[in-house]
């Protein structure tokens, strides 16, 4: 069992390694799979992709925020950006999806 203490510095640690790491530039993955985004949404007010894998490309996280996906279920926003990815996600391992509707 895990205490308490040590889940938190976990926590402290994962923070640290991402406030650090969103100081420091993109990887080449990061970059590619935002520039395919884009073209793919061009109405999105924001988009986030971080290599979660620790750098080998291999799990990507996405946050993007677009008016496409006004109207559409969860499921199917997801399914649209496994569709703009469908190269990119054959040399993946895993890949978190977080979509959302702008409130405007």
């Amino acid at each position: 069992m895990i205490s308490i203490s040590r889940l938190v510095l976990r926590y402290e640690s994962n923070i640290f390694r991402e406030l650090t790491r969103n100081v420091s530039t993109q990887t080449e993955g990061e970059v590619r799979i935002a520039k395919v985004l884009k073209e793919k949404f061009p109405l999105a007010s924001s988009l986030k992709v971080v290599d979660i894998s620790g750098g080998c490309g291999s799990m990507y996280e996405i946050h993007i925020e677009s008016k496409e996906f006004k109207g559409k279920r969860t499921v199917q926003q997801h399914q649209l950006v496994n569709q703009a990815l469908q190269e990119e996600i054959q040399a993946m391992h895993g890949l978190r999806i977080f979509t959302t509707i702008p409130r405007n």
